[in-house]
């Protein structure tokens, strides 16, 4: 496979004849049915395992690196070329895509329910390329009893897949996350035990798999007393054998303070349960000021941190399937439109913007202009930025990744993990 980053003046049937690709496939993987048109700047998936290349006037070996999105030192390589800057017109360099796998990792997928229909076609679409789904979620209240979820369209049919499900549940209430009611149920064994019975009841009725816990928004000062609801949760569901895992903010040290951050104590979640979500992502968000959801820079912090006090084969790192679309000048109190990769593509086309790439943060961004006249930027992950959290799971031999969330259009995300790594069932 290789990532090609479209030129100006590029038409895919041309790219298709000059490199051998299949157009049908070609479309297929890049999301490319609704396009108009190819846009400059934008990342395509190859699915061949290397092409030749006819070096054109003002080709160097870095302007060809940056177009193909491999090293210049791969290059040089490749082409056993001794001298970089002896390249010239008409010469055929090859060019060699990733063929190799990097092993196999444990991939998740978070689900939000919509209609019985668009549940069961996400769940047939993606279930060969996970390890778990995860509906999100069941509410727990402050009596340890559960609200009622609409999970059956996404129980079944991943039944029918023979996709195994973790159960989700959290302190979701109101505009967030409710610190009082979880101040309740880890305060009281007598609710636990209620909700764990309750939660053992629905996971043995619908066929779950294991438990996931998103507990977020907690009072710092029940740090202690939530690793202890964690550590009997662990030791009830254990008894039928059922992991137990968790969703964690993303923190670059053991902050004990703050209502995001406070009571997420990685070291203890890390020697209690099986494995643990990093939720890395965010960054950029619709109330925050522009920026990468998951910028690389910000994640190898978080990654840091977090392998220094959690084993690296119980750590899941969080990917994003969405972007945000920003109004400029961004002021307090604005809100980003949430894109995914195919809204942001077609926002690009529609305003003839440009695609350019963060190097730092590893991720695609551009501008348009409004018909209002308001100027915009979108920032949005495709072939290139997943790549490159992709090698961080490698870097860090981490256990896998888990996505938010499965229905946003992520195409190339599936061909990047395909071509990278085997995914455990």
């Amino acid at each position: 496979m290789l990532i090609y980053t479209v030129q100006e003046g590029d038409y895919l049937y041309d790219l298709s004849k000059d490199y051998k690709l299949n157009i049908e496939e070609t479309i297929e993987e890049n999301g490319l049915q609704e396009l108009p048109y190819l846009i400059q700047g934008q990342a395509l998936i190859f699915n061949v395992d290397k092409i030749d290349y006819v070096v054109k006037p003002g080709d160097t070996i870095a302007s060809i690196s940056r177009k193909f999105n491999i090293s210049p030192l791969d290059l040089v390589k490749q082409n056993q070329l001794n001298n970089v800057n002896m390249i010239y017109e008409g010469m055929v360099l090859t060019i060699s895509g990733n063929t190799q796998s990097l092993g196999t990792i444990t991939v998740n997928g978070y689900i939000v329910p919509e209609t019985p229909e668009k549940d069961r076609e996400i769940v047939k679409a993606v279930a060969r390329d996970l390890t778990y789904i995860t509906p999100s979620n069941y509410i727990v209240n402050e009596d340890g009893s559960l609200r009622e979820f609409d999970d059956n369209a996404i129980v079944s049919a991943s039944i029918e897949e023979n996709l195994s499900m973790l159960m989700s549940i959290s302190n979701a209430g109101g505009p967030g996350f409710d610190p009082e009611r979880a101040h309740i149920i880890v305060s009281s064994e007598e609710v636990q035990d209620n909700l764990f019975n309750n939660v053992l009841e629905l996971m043995q009725a619908k066929g779950y798999d294991g438990l996931n816990i998103n507990f977020e928004m907690l009072y710092p000062e029940d740090r202690n007393l939530y690793n202890e609801f964690l550590q009997r949760a662990v030791d009830f569901f254990h008894q039928y054998d059922y992991p137990v895992s968790t969703a964690l903010v993303p923190k670059t040290y053991d902050m004990t303070t703050g209502a995001w951050w406070g009571a997420h104590d990685y070291k203890a979640q890390g020697e209690i349960l099986d494995f643990v979500i990093v939720m890395t992502y965010d960054w950029g968000c619709g109330a925050c000021p522009p920026m990468a959801v998951a910028p690389v820079n910000e994640i190898v912090k978080v990654l840091d941190y977090a392998v220094s006090v959690i084993p690296r084969d119980k750590i899941l790192m969080g990917v994003p399937f969405y972007g945000f679309d920003w109004r400029l000048p961004f002021e307090t109190g604005d809100m980003g439109r949430l894109v995914d990769y195919t809204r942001a593509l077609k926002l690009a086309a529609e305003h003839g913007s440009k695609i350019e790439f963060d190097v730092l943060a590893q991720v695609p961004y551009f501008y348009y202009n409004s018909a209002e006249g308001d100027r915009h930027v979108v920032w949005f992950d495709d072939a290139r930025s997943f790549r490159a959290k992709y090698n961080l799971v490698d870097k860090y031999a981490l256990k896998g990744v888990s996505y938010w969330v499965l229905g946003l259009d992520a195409p190339q995300n599936w061909a990047v993990l395909r071509n990278m790594f085997l995914v455990a069932q």
